[in-house]
């Protein structure tokens, strides 16, 4: 695919403004913090200051209207900041709930106010995310944050007509976050322009590669220029990551949080409780949480199933016997996922039935408690379901139902977990084999029809 020429005033050449590196005077104090924050720092400069308070003096006061009710920056924030602040590219590995939208999002936002008037006529910054939850969640943080800066957020995604976020495009913004398959759209219609973009970012990069992506953001990077900054954040750092940062990223600084091999970690802010139990029993159980869990009837709590039907069933059992729910799942269209959400995050709707298309990057604030009622297909989608608790330095609990036949293959994957985040691990538990077969990857994991305008159906979210 030919690409229009690009702008050669890109990101890369523009130099920064503060310098962000420490001296060597400085070092050990640096080298403590990291310790402290579990930060490993590798790349061609690794000298860079952590900035662990949101100082006026680094970002404007109209930026930071979004960082009033945080004391400090999380350590994925302190750490990339000053990276991405001085233009150079970054691979973000930090557990789900850690910040990752704020550690791109401020500097991107940041070096658009710094352009001049004349160039704030195109797009500047594109965010990729691979779905349109985690991508409406992220514009509502972008858009936010930008607001008092004059700065204009699209979000582009698919399951809606394409009528207003088209009016968008021409209006004219300078952030786009979108799913990769309506960009496309856009972008192979002419409605788009790319051409003028200095900062790429891809988000939960790991599930978009897991979702059958790669060809798209390969698509997509054709249409923005070589010279620019990208940043890619993941919760995991496989080979098919370590790949396509080969292919796309030139001399990333990689900033970790946690296991300094990029292993995906459980929140340590979330007490687990697993209960072994028949399936037939899992309904009775689920009302004696919910009036143990659920007494105010206020309390964010999300219930995870693993499948369409089973959410829509629970919904119905919960709402018939007084308790007031909602469920979101891809049997709903968008209007009513985007509803539902809204309806959980205010707390008009407290109790969130959901399939995993809610269990990976969602920032839903203060949900006390996750009840998986089905497990997930895989631990690491375990590990993501538990992580929308105890997020933004909170407690939490996650309490999960394990039937005896239909999840005994988890069983040694679901007690590494335990033993690492020092979890008890029930004895009920132990009964099982507790050998951990080596993860299958999910090729064949999504359908493409082959048309002007390909229809994309996901097996996570179109289950069963």
């Amino acid at each position: 695919m030919k690409r229009s020429q690009p702008h050669r005033n890109s990101s890369t050449q523009r130099k920064p403004t503060n310098d962000f590196t420490y001296p060597p005077t400085e070092e050990s104090k640096v080298l403590s913090y990291r310790k402290t924050h579990s930060i490993t720092i590798q790349g061609h400069t690794t000298n860079f200051k952590p900035i662990d308070s949101f100082s006026p003096k680094i970002f404007p006061k109209d930026l930071l209207t979004l960082t009033t009710s945080f004391s400090k920056p999380t350590p994925i924030q302190s750490q990339c900041w000053p990276i991405l602040l001085s233009r150079h590219n970054v691979v973000g590995i930090a557990e789900t709930g850690s910040g990752k939208t704020l550690a791109y999002g401020l500097p991107g936002l940041l070096h658009i106010k710094k352009l001049p008037v004349s160039e704030l006529i195109s797009v500047k910054m594109v965010v990729l995310a691979p779905t349109r939850e985690l991508a409406i969640q992220i514009d509502e943080v972008l858009r936010e944050a930008g607001k008092a800066a004059g700065i204009k957020v699209a979000c582009i995604f698919g399951g809606v007509s394409k009528t207003n976020q088209e009016e968008l495009l021409r209006d004219g913004v300078h952030v786009i976050v979108a799913t990769p398959g309506r960009l496309i759209d856009f972008l192979e219609s002419g409605i788009c322009d790319l051409n003028s973009v200095f900062f790429l970012v891809l988000d939960e990069a790991d599930r978009m590669l897991d979702m059958g992506f790669e060809p798209e953001i390969k698509k997509i990077i054709q249409y923005i220029p070589e010279e620019r900054q990208t940043a890619m954040f993941s919760a995991t750092w496989p080979e098919a990551i370590q790949k396509l940062s080969k292919q796309y990223i030139q001399s990333p600084i990689h900033v970790t949080i946690g296991s300094s091999e990029g292993k995906l970690a459980a929140n340590s802010n979330v007490t687990q409780i697993v209960e072994v139990i028949e399936s037939d029993n899992r309904d009775t159980k689920l009302i004696q949480l919910l009036n143990e869990y659920h007494k105010s009837r206020k309390n964010k709590i999300l219930i995870f199933v693993l499948y369409k039907k089973e959410a829509s069933r629970i919904e119905f059992f919960l709402n018939k016997r007084g308790w007031h729910s909602v469920s979101i799942h891809s049997d709903k269209n968008q209007s009513s996922r985007i509803e539902a959400l809204n309806a959980f995050k205010s707390g008009k709707t407290p109790l969130l039935i959901a399939t995993d298309v809610a269990s990976r990057g969602l920032d839903i604030p203060l949900v006390e408690y996750v009840i998986n009622y089905s497990f997930p297909l895989t631990i690491e989608d375990y590990v993501h379901r538990i992580g929308r608790t105890g997020r933004a330095g909170n407690k939490g609990i996650s309490h999960t139902f394990f039937q005896h036949t239909a999840d005994k293959q988890h069983a040694g994957g679901l007690v590494n977990v335990l033993k690492e985040t020092n979890q008890p691990v029930p004895e009920s538990l132990l009964q099982f084999d507790l050998s951990v077969k080596k993860k299958e990857p999910k090729l064949g994991k999504i359908e493409i029809e082959k048309t002007q305008n390909s229809h994309i159906t996901f097996d996570s979210d179109d289950d069963n």
